[in-house]
């Protein structure tokens, strides 16, 4: 599928996710944040390059770890994603819904 994200014609999967990372950058992780109504700071972008990070070693994605990873109190991963922040933190990022989420 195609979606419109930043006036740039991205490919998503059903669930709205980049299929492609390379399409990804920071103003199409504006676009996919504003979706949530989410104004990234530089506490958001922080957390999402963690993401990006994990992703790109191949390691799973859960809340647990996001909670060990030093980078972001659990409390505030939830105040600056609200609603599923792994969900909608990793769709941010441009990388795949981690199998942890539903």
């Amino acid at each position: 599928m195609k979606k419109l994200i930043a006036n740039r014609e991205i490919d998503v999967n059903e669930e709205g996710y980049l299929t492609d990372f390379n399409q990804w950058d920071r103003e199409i992780g504006n676009g996919i944040a504003e979706e949530s109504n989410i104004s990234m700071t530089d506490k958001h972008w922080e957390v999402i390059e963690y993401l990006q990070d994990k992703y790109h070693k191949e390691e799973p994605l859960s809340v647990r770890g996001i909670k060990k990873s030093g980078v972001i109190d659990i409390k505030e991963f939830y105040n600056l994603f609200p609603g599923g922040p792994l969900k909608i933190s990793t769709k941010i990022a441009g990388i795949p819904k981690p199998k942890s989420c539903i």
